[in-house]
């Protein structure tokens, strides 16, 4: 059995499963719902669901750097608490909405909320030594794997019960969630590394100040947001494309995230340290990058169910690319920031997912009316083309030098 060198590591990593399975229960049954409840074309609810996510990004846009700085002052538990919260209250309003407006009004509540991923990064970044954090954070890609196993395949199962009760079990989760983490998750952040709370840090400038004194940083940034760009066909697109091409159930849908989630869990517990303690953060974000742009390039021509399980297992590797850029930045920056990059990196996050959703939902929209599917993951691949050229020309060339991990 795996041992931690800190109590709040395991217990972060469960709170990340359980957000998880939450998230991944629902995916299965939302063209369902949109469709039904907008009385759309699955076509059309392809763009209705991409403005759902523009609201949730707008949202988060705002609110991710104030929750990271507020997390550097008070420190990461009441604000991964507030966060769960807001989940299982999105979650219920979803469950409950009698038109498309609540669903729009549930991803908002969850928008300010933040999520969890960013003040769990902080807490990790809090109790893992520099050297680790890249296999450590790669180890929130496991809990995440894992949680897309079961929560997709349970939601697929549950569709069975209606398209609310996948709803309404993620409710129960969060709730879950939020009662683990008051009884059970230390506060990692000691008094003497917290900060006051400043407004005119609490912004995406602000939050990005500390990164733009540190050497080699705005490269990174810039292919961060591309990388992000691009990845967001998945959760934009993917089970709206995988009916429109290739008329997948609820269920099959389900599976085939669940496979998702079980190829990116044998990556992240079992490869990304070892390849990033072999190679390197940067190396490792060059690998990741290159197969994840060659997957979705190859989504664009699969045509047969196997070929797409082939594809979905091969680009589990392109989960190397989030741990190591995470680790390299966290490297540029101060123990009493950790909390603000963390903010920084989700308003990253809340960029690509103000564009993305937007450009993919369009362009799979676009492609689908002309009997062409595949246009979402062409403009992935040509998006993670030009982050990576970045990564090649903004990064690699000055980490070179410098001696890699052992």
């Amino acid at each position: 059995m795996r041992r931690f060198h800190h109590p709040a590591v395991p217990i972060v990593l469960m709170i990340l499963l359980l957000d998880s399975i939450g998230f991944g229960i629902v995916l299965p049954v939302l063209p369902g719902l949109v469709v039904h409840l907008g009385h759309v074309s699955l076509t059309e609810a392809t763009r209705i669901a991409g403005y759902m996510l523009v609201a949730y990004a707008i949202a988060q846009f705002f609110a991710g750097p104030i929750l990271g700085n507020l997390g550097d002052k008070y420190g990461r538990r009441p604000i991964l608490l507030f966060c769960v919260i807001g989940f299982g209250i999105d979650y219920l309003l979803m469950a409950a909405a009698p038109t498309l407006a609540w669903l729009f009004v549930g991803r908002t509540i969850a928008g300010i909320a933040g999520a969890t991923y960013g003040p769990a990064n902080a807490v990790l970044a809090d109790v893992t030594p520099p050297e680790k954090r890249g296999a450590t954070f790669g180890l929130m890609g496991a809990a995440f794997g894992l949680g897309f196993i079961i929560g997709p395949a349970l939601g697929g199962l549950l569709a069975g019960f209606g398209t609310r009760t996948p709803f309404v079990v993620a409710a129960a989760l969060a709730g879950v969630n939020a009662i683990w983490i008051a009884m059970q998750l230390p506060e990692t952040l000691s008094a003497e590394k917290r900060r006051q709370f400043r407004w005119r840090e609490a912004n995406i400038i602000g939050t990005f100040k500390p990164l733009f004194h540190a050497g080699g940083a705005t490269p990174l940034l810039v292919a961060a947001l591309l990388w992000q760009l691009g990845h967001f066909v998945y959760p934009a697109t993917w089970a709206f494309w995988a009916e429109l091409a290739h008329g997948w159930t609820a269920a099959q849908i389900g599976w085939s995230l669940a496979a998702a989630g079980l190829a990116m869990a044998i990556v992240q517990a079992g490869l990304t340290g070892k390849i990033i303690a072999r190679v390197g953060e940067a190396k490792a974000v060059l690998i990741g990058m290159t197969v994840g742009g060659l997957s979705f390039l190859a989504y664009v021509f699969a045509e047969q169910n196997w070929t797409i399980y082939t594809i979905i297992f091969v680009s589990a590797l392109q989960g190397l690319v989030w741990p190591s850029l995470n680790a390299l930045l966290s490297r540029m920056t101060d123990a009493s920031h950790q909390g603000a990059l963390q903010g920084g990196m989700a308003s990253i996050s809340s960029i690509a997912s103000i564009i993305g959703p937007l450009a993919m939902t369009q362009a799979l929209a676009f492609g689908a009316e002309r009997g062409q599917p595949g246009g979402a993951f062409l403009l992935a691949f040509t998006l993670v083309l030009i982050a990576l050229l970045t990564v090649v020309f903004g990064v690699v060339r000055k980490v070179q030098a410098a001696p890699e991990p052992a």
